[in-house]
């Protein structure tokens, strides 16, 4: 890519000039050029339509995000390369954690016992809550795992006896701060 070092014709400009658009990047305080950008005379498609309104949310939430001092500073921690909090906030906004992992082997029924869960994300897991059920759907348990060793894990301590785990079934969510979700459900296994 080419540069002008301390050009005297672009110092100071930003905004469009004819059919070229001056930006500066105020991390750093480089000049970017560009064209005009050129619409397009066709009726967007449906799909583009969903499209921008993902954009649009996502902007909504980056400017949310960075109005609050507290969550500005925790995005602002990871902007690097001459990305800011609101570019990191947007980058958050589309995508959802992923949930790697349920491990059942140290789950019992007994009250005390663990199910340990393996979560990853762009940014960071805000949240993971587990729900057990019976065969039959009815509830056994829920609520929220705690952090682990690493922010990868989390792990669920069982506070209800349940003897019969055989068909029972365990759904984790997994949240992350602009609230986006994944989902995993296990079948326990007769044992």
């Amino acid at each position: 890519m080419a540069q002008s070092k301390k050009n005297i014709a672009t110092e100071g400009l930003s905004g469009r000039v004819g059919n070229l658009i001056f930006r500066r990047r105020k991390s750093d305080d480089k000049i970017f050029v560009a064209r005009v950008p050129v619409g397009s005379e066709e009726e967007p498609s449906e799909d583009q339509k969903n499209i921008r309104r993902k954009f649009q949310r996502g902007i909504i939430y980056g400017k949310s995000a960075i109005a609050n001092p507290a969550t500005k500073a925790l995005y602002a921690s990871k902007a690097t390369g001459g990305s800011s909090a609101f570019n990191v906030a947007i980058a958050d906004y589309f995508n959802a954690p992923q949930i790697e992992e349920m491990n059942l082997d140290n789950y019992s029924g007994a009250v005390g016992s663990t199910i340990a869960i393996t979560v990853t994300d762009d940014f960071a897991v805000s949240s993971v809550h587990v729900k057990i059920e019976n065969a039959d759907g009815s509830l056994v348990e829920e609520g929220e795992a705690v952090p682990g060793a690493s922010e990868m894990d989390w792990i669920y301590t069982a506070t209800v006896a349940n003897e019969n785990l055989a068909g029972e079934k365990i759904t984790v969510t997994a949240f992350d701060m602009p609230g986006n979700t994944d989902n995993l459900e296990n079948e326990i296994p007769a044992r």
